[in-house]
């Protein structure tokens, strides 16, 4: 872990630059912030000694860029609504309104694999990856949660 000194001298020489690249990967000054303390943190906690600082200003570059790359891509960024405000939504048309009740009745770990898989469309590799579960075990949540869907319409899937 580097001394308060050497992280102090870091972002004074360091931030106008580490924060110009964020906000040309990120065209967001909020998101900004969040990356460039990230970049810092992994300065601070960095246990590697540098050539020189030529090296240290390449480190902090990849560090930097590869951090908005992380940060763009991660969930966090997508676009969500909770599933209990979903059922309110308007474009949810009504016969579908009984079926959504349903699924927003289920038991948190089958709620979230069916929603996933059918109303957004996710593969079963794809929601085990997201709720870091193996494959199988979201094939056979997947089908447990629709047997209970199947029981609570009375059949209707």
């Amino acid at each position: 872990m580097r001394s308060e000194f050497e992280v102090n001298r870091a972002v004074e020489q360091y931030s106008d630059m580490i924060r110009r690249i964020c906000l040309c990967h990120l065209k967001n000054a909020a998101d900004t912030e969040d990356v460039f303390q990230t970049v810092f943190l992994k300065y601070m906690l960095y246990e590697g000694d540098f050539e020189d600082a030529g090296h240290e200003k390449a480190w902090m570059i990849r560090v930097a860029v590869n951090a908005c790359k992380d940060y763009l891509k991660s969930l966090f960024r997508r676009p969500t609504v909770s599933l209990d405000e979903l059922g309110e939504a308007a474009a949810i048309p009504p016969e579908q309104h009984e079926v959504l009740d349903a699924v927003l009745a289920l038991p948190e770990k089958y709620r979230d694999v069916i929603y996933l898989h059918y109303y957004e469309g996710y593969s079963a590799a794809e929601i085990g990856r997201i709720l870091k579960k193996k494959e199988n075990t979201v094939y056979s949540l997947l089908s447990r949660g629709r047997a209970m869907l199947k029981e609570t319409l009375g059949g209707d899937l």
